[in-house]
Formats: C-alpha cells, structure tokens, sequence
C-alpha cells in the first residue's frame, strides 16, 4: 500500500467478476451463437458469433488482486463489472445479474474494509427496476458508486424515461462511472471485428457518443451535482471538442445547449487509461489534472499494467495536483475521505 493513509492511491477502473455473476452467465446468459470461454484471448478469434472471453483469475480471486494491486502501488480498488445487459436478454436475468454482481461487490468490501469499494450495477432494461435497486444497492456496505453502460439496454443516455434515475443518483451524490457495453458496440460489429477494433476503436467512440447524449440531451443541465467518469481518458470525446462546438454554432438541433459543447468537458472526469504519456498530458492541459482520476483497466490485456507509473511520468500533472489525480479526488467522490 502507498505511504500516505490520508491520500489513498485509488483505481476508478477496476473490473470484477464475482463467481455467481458467472454462474448466472454461465447458465442463462447467453443467447444461441455466443461463445463463453476461459481461454486465452486468440482463441476467441476462432470461430464466429458473439464471443467473450475471462481468461484471468485475478478477475475473481480477491488474495491475487490485492497482491497485485500492492505491486502496482494502488490502494483502493473501486469494483466495477461491464454492464450486464448485453448479456442478460430478459429483465428478469437482468436483475439477477446486477443483484450477484451488487452482493458480491459488498461482500468483497466487508473481506478488505480498507482495500475494495463497489460501483453498482443498475437492470436499465426497466428504469423502475434500476431504480429499485439503485435504492437496495446504495445500503449495501461498500457501495460508493454506480457503474452504467453507454446505453440504457438500446436506449441513449438522455431517453426521458430515465431521468427519474439520473435525479435519484444525482440527489444521493453517487458518482457515476460510465463504461461501455462489451458486445454492443456502436452498432457496427461487422466493420469492427478484425484487428480488435472492436475494443481499440469502437469503445472510445461509444464513450464520446454516451457523452454527447448527455450534454445535448439536457442531462447535465438538469441535473448539476451528476458526476461522471468516463474511461479511457474520455475516448474520442476530448479532440471532438472544436467539431462539437462547430455543431453547436451551425446546426438548428445543436443550438440548445446553455453553453457551447466544450464548455461542458469539464462536467465529466477522466481516467488515465490512455497508454501515451503525450495524450495524458494533452489530456491535462485541456480539462485539467483536477479532473482527471487514476484508473487501469484491471485486469484486461488493453489495460495499464503500472498505473501510478504512468501518472509519475507526465510532466502537465504539477507534483500539487499528482496526489488529487492519483486518489485524493476519486476518495473524495467515493466518499472515502469521510469513512
């Protein structure tokens, strides 16, 4: 663990796989012609139909992930685990599968106090059912946050009928960490299967539309205490911004906002998962350290094996502001300053 208890090194983008989110997986949740596999990731390249692969224990097994979060200098972990509902094909299986995934990230908790938080996982294929469990999770030990897709099971982010959600996670300050759906990306599967563009291309420009929805669709408007996180250091959101703002000036449907669309960017933090020290401090110098937050995609192959590492060597991050971006600023939306 880091020197200093009063300044956790806290990793946003964590991802977790508890054992009976699996089961569930396993037995129900998959449709005809997807592939569940433990093997190594080329292997999944065989074949055809929907595949997904979880080829690393450290996944699930907790002693192995402290053990690594030790070696990468990282504190506190916030659980997360990709939203369920590319997986789950009716509400029911939905809910169960957020409810394992919500008990099981409490209980982790509960085994490593100190060490491990939960973000919730939230059945949007009915916003009243994600709203009920939004109510259940938030009493959960260890809840400090809620995780959501880059869609509400096919509907965009600023679909009104989920606004009684984003004003039930704004009221109780739950910060919101938004990741993107690993099957359902961008809508386009077929051009984005070879070289794993899926995951290079396609979840970057997911992040930026899921965003886009939320400052044109008035969410962040409405709702001015919502933070959200957004991975992979904001995909292709960030060098968007001049087109976004071009837009706002010269389109009839992009002249409602109350600001132009950069003026927003600061609304939304940033994890660091961006593998260039020159787009960190891009990143930076655009949004600011203040919100910019630590994170490595444990434990997928496209993650950030040395995290802190990488956040030590960008020069844009002043030694003031490396503390707020290494945790100081995740624990204070987390909550974990007050604990």
């Amino acid at each position: 663990m880091s020197a200093s208890p009063a300044a956790p090194v806290v990793d946003i983008h964590a991802h977790f796989y508890p054992r009976a989110y699996l089961d569930l997986l396993h037995e129900r949740g998959f449709a005809s012609g997807t592939t569940y596999s433990t093997a190594t990731p080329e292997s999944l390249l065989k074949g055809s139909g929907r595949r997904y692969g979880l080829h690393d224990a450290a996944f699930t097994d907790l002693p192995e992930r402290l053990a690594r979060m030790d070696a990468q200098e990282v504190d506190v972990h916030a659980l997360s685990v990709p939203p369920p509902d590319c997986f789950a094909f009716e509400p029911a299986l939905h809910a169960a599968l957020c409810r394992a995934f919500n008990d099981a990230a409490s209980s982790a908790h509960a085994s490593a106090p100190r060490r491990l938080v939960g973000l919730a996982s939230l059945p949007v294929s009915s916003p009243r059912a994600a709203l009920e469990e939004l109510a259940r999770a938030r009493s959960l030990p260890g809840i400090c946050g809620v995780a959501l897709g880059t869609r509400f099971a096919e509907r965009e982010l600023s679909d009104p009928a989920f606004l009684p959600l984003w004003e039930a996670i704004a009221s109780a300050r739950l910060p919101v960490f938004l990741h993107y759906a690993p099957l359902t990306v961008i809508g386009t599967p077929e051009r984005l299967n070879a070289f794993h563009l899926g995951n290079v291309i396609g979840n970057t420009t997911e992040t930026a539309i899921a965003a886009a929805h939320l400052v044109f669709g008035g969410v962040l408007d409405r709702f001015s205490d919502l933070d959200i996180c957004l991975p992979h250091a904001g995909g292709v959101l960030p060098i968007l911004a001049g087109r976004l703002d071009r837009a706002h000036a010269v389109r009839a449907e992009c002249r409602h906002l109350q600001a132009p669309p950069s003026a927003y960017l600061r609304r939304f933090y940033y994890d660091t998962v961006c593998h260039s020290d020159a787009i960190l401090a891009f990143l930076a110098g655009f949004v600011g350290a203040d919100r910019i937050l630590l994170g490595s995609d444990y434990c997928f192959d496209m993650g950030v094996e040395q995290p802190v590492a990488a956040v030590a060597r960008c020069a844009a991050i002043e030694p003031p502001l490396r503390q707020a971006v290494l945790g100081a600023t995740a624990a204070r939306l987390l909550g974990l300053d007050a604990s």
